[in-house]
């Protein structure tokens, strides 16, 4: 059950969201190595109405164009990242990360959707594949309300510097 309002946040959030994630095959424009160019164009809550299997299935084929429905993944939200949530939901355009691992046919297959920024940059360092992908609405307030309900933002402090003129006065006599 989702909160509603912010009477609700004192409620027990779900542990996981529930998604499946629609990835799409096109021709190549960009490289003119590969016939194919994949990319996830979705992220749908199971709520959906989407059947889940443990296989991927086609669910659109015309000329060129494949699509590609990818369940049982879910989606598990950790009080350490909530910074990363915070950052991610207040950008210009939030997003959650579909990574996915390219397999011998040279397709990439999802195995982690997330919600953080962070995790999503340490997967690109390794080269996985990470797609940035729109948030639907009901993620977004699940993750607005987890990051409600466990973080608060620091304030920023300004530094202080340091007086070069009397630090190296001080090494001087010591």
């Amino acid at each position: 059950m989702m909160p509603n309002s912010n009477n609700d946040l004192t409620q027990t959030l779900p542990a996981f969201f529930p998604v499946v994630v629609l990835m799409q095959r096109q021709p190549s424009v960009i490289s003119q190595w590969s016939d194919y160019q994949w990319q996830a164009v979705g992220v749908m809550s199971i709520a959906d109405g989407i059947m889940q299997s443990n296989e991927p299935q086609v669910v659109h084929r015309g000329g060129d164009v494949m699509q590609v429905l990818y369940s049982g993944f879910q989606i598990r939200l950790h009080v350490d990242e909530c910074e990363s949530y915070y950052f991610n939901l207040v950008s210009p355009e939030p997003h959650c990360y579909v990574i996915a691992r390219v397999n011998e046919e040279n397709v990439p297959v999802p195995f982690l959707v997330s919600m953080s920024f962070d995790e999503a940059h340490a997967y690109i360092e390794t080269d996985e594949e990470v797609y940035a992908i729109d948030i639907p609405p009901e993620l977004y307030r699940w993750t607005e309300a987890f990051v409600l309900q466990h973080y608060t933002p620091e304030k920023r402090k300004k530094r202080k510097r340091d007086d070069w003129k009397t630090n190296e006065d001080k090494g001087r006599r010591e």
